[in-house]
């Protein structure tokens, strides 16, 4: 997994490209220059080890050309007919690199074999072989250490493969070079051990034992990469993160895939369902965050899901039943009548539907309200018309004797501090009052509807002409400003 903080850095995604081409281009024409050395010394000695290196070499060769290739189509942004980027194209190569190396290992072994038990090759070890050996490790310390560097800089599984392969190159050199030394020294010009002989066809099969390691590792990887299996401990990490979050219930869905160097999480979170719309945002930005924490700079898309929670009360329970069949009720007002539940409320519905339209939804929401709140006894719910079209306004006036009525009304209730700005509108037929009233900062605010309520119901009494009052409180505090 990437470091914390690594790609992309402060590089830009170009020069990250470059880089990462580079890179894989050194790499193949140093496998070029290492491949054709080693057969040739290989060859000319007879040394199965060292042509088993030249086949690995070989082998590495064609894996170097495919991780270049890899990279330059892995790069490429998310289109049309890729959305997740094409980034499996280096999990992909780096599967084909295992093949390649499991090939290795049955022809290192099929003739190590044949020249143990069937068919005995003379080796001559050369000052040429072991010169030919020495400048492969060198060769491969220097470009594994450049490829590895890179491929953790920026989390490239493919660039990490050649790197992987490159490194194991180096103690099956080594392998190689133990064994032509052995055998040298079994000449009969030297120890005269005939036995030692074999040692070159041992070492070749110990080589093959290295490759078999590495191809299992590697297999290991690109095939979980390839079945988008999660990286091991991350998705735990990631539920912790999430679930820290304040807002969230909890995690009903977790999932994480990898495509290339990019990591895409899919989260679906609990949420309280009389959150608002803005809330359940804000709580989803910080999850997203959360998550990025683990995994910096993935995809990450989260789905908030509404959920009742144990801490709701009867009226959040009503409303949660109304949220959930968009609609929106108010003045919810619950009475318990010689121990059973009573619950009387508002219901707002287009203007346009017709009566029995209208009281058939009704039912059908009063219904469930009593299935998922049994304990209510009877609801009854008053249905009002919820506008669907901008009224036109004739005029705004003022009205000198009938603000003075008003006002005398508002001195009869002593928590009123203070009543101004009556404004009366003139729309169709229909005449509409809206002014402001101040009020201690303290007064609880069950008491300042209460009021309202009243004071609408006095301007009526005592102005039948007036259709609609609109009564906006204040504090006290404020009316200062």
């Amino acid at each position: 997994m990437r470091p914390m903080g690594a790609y992309p850095g402060q590089m830009t995604v170009e020069a990250m490209r470059s880089e990462k081409r580079a890179v894989a281009l050194n790499s193949v024409f140093a496998a070029i220059g290492i491949t054709t050395l080693k057969l040739i010394v290989g060859l000319t000695t007879g040394s199965l080890g060292i042509l088993s290196e030249a086949a690995h070499s070989g082998l590495d060769l064609i894996a170097a050309v495919i991780t270049f290739v890899s990279v330059r189509v892995s790069d490429k942004p998310a289109d049309a007919d890729h959305q997740y980027g094409h980034g499996k194209v280096e999990n992909f190569s780096a599967f084909l690199e295992t093949g390649l190396l499991l090939l290795t290992c049955v022809w290192i072994v099929y003739e190590a074999i044949k020249r143990l038990f069937f068919h005995h090759v003379e080796i001559e070890a050369s000052l040429a072989a072991f010169a030919v050996m020495f400048f492969s490790i060198i060769t491969d310390f220097w470009r594994s250490r450049a490829l590895r560097r890179v491929a953790l800089k920026y989390d490239s599984q493919a660039l990490q493969a050649d790197a992987l392969h490159f490194s194991t190159d180096i103690w099956s050199s080594s392998v190689v070079i133990v064994g032509l030394a052995l055998v040298e020294l079994g000449h009969p010009n030297r120890l005269n051990l005939p036995w030692l002989r074999d040692a070159d066809p041992l070492a070749a099969l110990v080589v093959a034992g290295v490759v078999v390691y590495v191809s299992w590792r590697l297999a290991r990887q690109t095939i979980d990469a390839l079945l988008d299996a999660a990286p091991s401990g991350v998705r735990s990490r990631l539920i912790d993160e999430v679930q820290g979050v304040d807002g969230v219930l909890g995690v009903d869905r977790a999932r994480i895939r990898r495509a290339g160097n990019r990591y895409f999480a899919d989260f679906s979170i609990a949420l309280r369902r009389n959150l608002t719309f803005q809330r359940s945002e804000q709580v989803v930005e910080a999850a997203t965050s959360a998550v990025r924490r683990v995994l910096p700079d993935a995809d990450v898309v989260v789905h908030p899901v509404p959920r009742e929670f144990g801490g709701e009360n009867i009226f959040d329970r009503i409303r949660g039943v109304a949220a959930r069949n968009n609609f929106n009720v108010h003045d919810v007002s619950v009475q318990d009548i010689e121990g059973k539940l009573h619950v009387e409320q508002h219901l707002e519905l287009d203007e346009r539907m017709s009566l029995m339209d209208a009281h058939d939804t009704v039912t059908r929401l009063e219904a469930e309200i009593r299935d998922k709140v049994p304990e209510i006894s009877s609801i009854l719910t008053h249905i009002e018309s919820e506008p669907a079209t901008i009224e036109t306004t004739d005029a705004v006036m003022r009205d000198a004797a009938l603000e003075r009525t008003l006002k005398g009304i508002v001195s009869q209730f002593p928590e009123i501090i203070d009543a101004h700005e009556f404004t009366f509108k003139k729309v169709g037929e229909r005449l509409y009052l809206s002014c402001h009233c101040t009020m201690p900062d303290s007064l609880p605010l069950s008491r300042v509807h209460d009021i309202s309520t009243e004071l609408e119901i006095r301007f009526k009494r005592a102005a039948p002409e007036l259709f609609k009052v609109l009564i906006h409180t204040e504090p006290q505090t404020d009316n200062r400003r």
